[in-house]
């Protein structure tokens, strides 16, 4: 058997029997061609190829080998991090890890056991397996210290069991306690007079922790403040707020001996009270200054600013010319010649304006000068306008037997005189028609049209500074009864 392939970029392999013939194309210098059993091969002659190291050329196939039987099913390895999840005086939480090799069986279940300290008897905690990652065993005696251990199951059998490093004493555990002070009350808290405050304060610590309020340093007024406390919070309550209500709030948590302290600062405001005094200081010109004092009673929180008012003797009524003031002293500017004005002022902060304001004892005049007034001399209007339409009549169509209308509008001055007019035709006072024309709005209404009321309508209006008209088509339908109907 001969064969011919192309074995890389470089040369050919030649097949001969059961040897195997190596040649480089390189070498070639001179192109020839070798026939072998039908191969043609471009080179020397088969003489000069260089023999390669001899391979068998098919290897003698062998009979199918029966299927290998799967591995048998073994044990998962032990579960991981076995550890405490919480514990209480009659109960214990276990949790662990997934064991690292499972199996290629995969996991059934887990077994939870634990015995007491001492003894070496093991109680199954779970009746049935249980394919969570943590445990609950309950109904323990309190003052117990056992040992527990996780163990995992697969078809392959039992895990090496899972320990606890150290046995657990069955009691409730004691956290310290910690009050969770929300933002919003790490700062000054302030509220409005009559408002409802409701605070929240939660806080964490076993067992339960026993919760005491001071206000400045004092026991709280039950009558104003009400208490609630909860396992996780306390509330401070207060219906409807007062100023007296204001101070510093300490909550203490304790359990056993352990405390943990926080402050409350709430401030409770109100409007402020009046300027204590306000006084006139001098007026000149058209201009009149002020000056007074901070209000006594300043609602219990910052004054933000003050508003300033005037009134005219004659008429009595107060204008604002300043709001949101800052200063104690103002000059109001722009007073008319020959009037008295009194003046008032008003305190601001975070609430508002103080409900009464402080108003001056006397008043500032505005002398008259010796310049004599003549006032300007203004040509009077000429209302007179010819008529015009602002709404157009529009065509339409009706039908036989009902009832139209036809509607536009029109203005001019003095007042116009309406006519209408059918086809050129002025109507007149035909009762067939009935013409309405009332604060510039000129209607139209055709009682029970028929056929020979179509047609082209025109209104006309007319005063002594012109006319105006406007038309519009009305077509009267015809209603066509089915055979049916008649």
């Amino acid at each position: 058997m001969l064969c011919a392939r192309n074995n890389d970029a470089d040369g050919y392999v030649i097949c001969a029997a059961r040897f195997v013939y190596k040649f480089d194309i390189r070498r070639f210098r001179k192109q020839a061609k070798i026939s072998l059993c039908g191969v043609e091969v471009v080179g020397k002659p088969l003489a000069c190829l260089i023999p390669a190291a001899p391979a068998e050329v098919a290897a003698v196939e062998e009979p199918p080998k029966a299927p290998t039987p799967p591995p048998p099913a073994v044990p998962s390895s032990a579960p991981l991090d076995v550890a405490v999840d919480d514990v209480n005086d009659t109960s214990l939480t276990i949790k662990w890890k997934t064991p690292e090799n499972v199996g290629s069986s995969g996991l059934s279940g887990y077994t939870v056991e634990y015995r007491k300290d001492g003894t070496t008897d093991w109680i199954v905690a779970n009746a049935e397996l249980t394919v969570a990652d943590r445990c609950c065993i309950r109904n323990l005696a309190t003052g117990d210290l056992l040992h527990v251990r996780v163990v995992a199951v697969n078809p392959g059998g039992c895990s090496e069991p899972g320990l606890l490093p150290e046995p657990v004493p069955i009691r409730e555990v004691g956290d310290r306690p910690k009050i969770r002070l929300p933002r919003l009350l790490r700062s000054r808290y302030v509220g409005k007079v009559g408002q409802q405050i409701n605070l929240v304060i939660p806080f964490v610590g076993k067992p339960k922790p026993a919760v005491s309020w001071l206000k400045d340093g004092q026991p709280l007024d039950t009558k104003r403040v009400n208490i609630r406390n909860s396992d996780r919070d306390s509330i401070l309550f207060i219906r409807s707020a007062q100023r007296e209500d204001s101070g510093v709030y300490e909550m203490t948590l304790k359990v056993e001996s352990i405390e943990d302290k926080t402050t409350i600062n709430l401030q409770i405001v109100d409007l402020p009270g009046p300027p204590a005094s306000v006084k006139l200081v001098d007026a000149w010109g058209f201009n009149a200054a002020l000056e007074w004092t901070p209000p006594k009673d300043n609602g219990n929180s910052g004054i933000t600013g003050y508003t300033v008012q005037k009134a005219d003797t004659k008429t009595g009524e107060w204008f604002t010319v300043l709001e949101h003031y800052h200063r104690l002293t103002a000059t109001v500017s722009d007073l008319i010649m020959g009037n008295s004005y009194l003046f008032r002022v008003f305190s601001e902060n975070q609430v508002g304006r103080s409900e009464n304001g402080a108003v001056t004892k006397t008043a500032a005049t505005i002398q008259k000068t010796g310049i004599v007034y003549k006032p300007p001399e203004y040509q009077e209007h000429d209302f007179n306008e010819a008529p015009k339409f602002t709404t157009p009549l529009i065509d339409r169509a009706a039908t036989v037997g009902y009832t139209t209308k036809l509607l536009c509008s029109v203005r001019g001055c003095p007042k116009p005189k309406i006519e209408w007019m059918k086809n050129q035709m002025i109507i007149g006072n035909d009762p067939k028609f009935r013409q309405i024309s009332n604060q510039g709005i000129c209607s139209l209404e055709i009682r029970k049209p028929c056929s020979f009321d179509g047609g082209v309508y025109t209104c006309r209006a007319k005063n002594a500074q012109g006319e105006a008209m406007v038309s519009c088509k009305l077509e009267v339908k015809q209603v066509l009864l089915s055979e049916t109907q008649k």
